[in-house]
């Protein structure tokens, strides 16, 4: 109450001074509030606790790998597995040996660059197949994985279909027992039928009188 009285007892300027007052300290207050939260942010102090509202950027440590798209990845050894896979592979890998083996052993043996017995093509051929052999296992199991997904997706589908087949089965069981209980065109013939002879046999008795 007093502090009211005095609000209408003070002037306008005194009201506009007492306003900024408050302003100013309300500018202050969210200043703190702002350097108290630049401190307690991950990475500004050495000593500084991580957040769990916040999500990591990286791994923390000295070494930072490269980040790799594990889809790419598949999808090239999946090309190059094909490839492997075909006669075109083979053909060409006949030609380059041919080429390889003639080279080294037809021409002078100052252009030669690997002697019989060939050890540098058979380095060669081993480091390809140390690299086709994991490559072709990563493509057999991605396919296995599509697989699977078409296996479950193939059953979900089945489970629909016996299920619908099941509710068919039933609503045609339920209008089966329907029409059994429903007259039918011929039924309502033959009870008038027999209606109209009844309704004869009653009238021919009381004709003669």
């Amino acid at each position: 109450m007093d502090s009211d009285r005095k609000r209408h007892h003070d002037s306008p300027g005194q009201r506009i001074q007492g306003e900024l007052r408050q302003l100013r300290q309300l500018r202050e207050l969210r200043t703190r509030e702002q350097r108290v939260r630049r401190e307690e942010r991950p990475g500004q102090s050495p000593g500084s606790r991580s957040r769990l509202d916040q999500p990591r950027t990286g791994r923390p440590g000295l070494i930072h790998l490269p980040a790799w798209d594990p889809e790419a990845f598949g999808k090239l050894s999946e090309r190059i597995a094909r490839f492997l896979g075909t006669g075109r592979f083979i053909v060409w890998m006949t030609v380059v040996i041919i080429a390889w083996v003639a080279w080294n052993t037809l021409l002078p043996p100052g252009v030669r660059f690997d002697s019989y017995p060939f050890i540098f093509l058979t380095l060669v051929l081993s480091l390809q197949a140390s690299y086709a052999a994991p490559l072709i296992l990563l493509a057999q199991n991605r396919q296995d994985d599509r697989d699977r997904v078409n296996m479950e997706q193939d059953r979900a589908r089945s489970d629909r279909n016996i299920a619908d087949t099941e509710y068919l089965t039933r609503e045609v069981a339920a209008l089966r027992q329907g029409l059994g209980e429903v007259a039918t065109r011929d039924f309502i013939r033959s009870e008038l039928q027999s209606l109209l002879r009844e309704i004869d046999e009653r009238r021919e008795p009381a004709e003669p009188l």
